[in-house]
């Protein structure tokens, strides 16, 4: 083996115990490696929000967004807020690295009930997604109690109504208080949506001024 072998693997090496999710991105074959990849960059991401969720008690959806798009942040993504893709979408997240170029289009909602969510998958899959983009992101920040039995609101409305021409009922993700949702869209294609729940519920406090 050459030196320039032993160091190119080396340096692989150094990223891979450095930036991980970096190489993973870079080095994903096809989509279902990257979104495998992604996830568990999200799954990061996400937690860093719930456990300083106090300090992020006062942020509304744009706030909560930004925060989210900063830890996304790393090298290899680029996470863009408001961008435009058929109006002003929360999050647009880009690959610089890969080849075929993949991009990722992301609504996010403060809780509201089943409803306020739906209008968000219809936002994100009728106005701004053209086809062309990996799966979906919809993003719902819970302030309410029980995560856990909202998250399951939403999916027996959404199986029940079918919205956004869904495509059979929802399937578990790999991440907790998530789903997944298949839509048949505009371009003539059934394209794939992640429902990601972020727990931001802060128990309420007795006695303290």
């Amino acid at each position: 083996m050459s030196d320039q072998t032993d160091s190119a693997l080396n340096f692989i090496e150094q990223i891979r115990q450095k930036a991980p999710e970096f190489l993973n991105l870079i080095t994903a074959e096809n989509n279902i490696d990257f979104e495998q990849a992604f996830d568990a960059l999200l799954e990061k991401a996400v937690i860093g929000l719930e456990t300083n969720k106090r300090n992020f008690a006062s942020l509304d959806e744009d706030g909560l967004s930004g925060v989210l798009a900063l830890a996304l942040s790393v090298p290899g993504l680029s996470v863009t807020r408001e961008a435009h893709s058929n109006g002003h979408v929360d999050l647009t997240i880009e690959t610089n690295h890969c080849t075929p170029a993949r991009r990722k289009l992301g609504e996010a909602k403060i809780y509201n009930g089943p409803a306020y969510h739906i209008s968000g998958l219809q936002q994100l899959l009728d106005r701004y997604t053209t086809g062309r983009e990996s799966r979906g992101l919809l993003i719902e920040y819970f302030r309410q109690r029980n995560i856990a039995g909202l998250v399951e609101k939403i999916r027996q409305e959404m199986d029940k109504n079918h919205p956004c021409q869904q495509h059979g009922d929802t399937s578990n993700h790999v991440l907790r208080w998530s789903f997944l949702s298949k839509h048949d869209h505009s371009c003539g294609e059934t394209l794939e949506v992640g429902h990601i729940g972020c727990n931001l519920y802060i128990e309420p406090t007795e006695g303290v001024n």
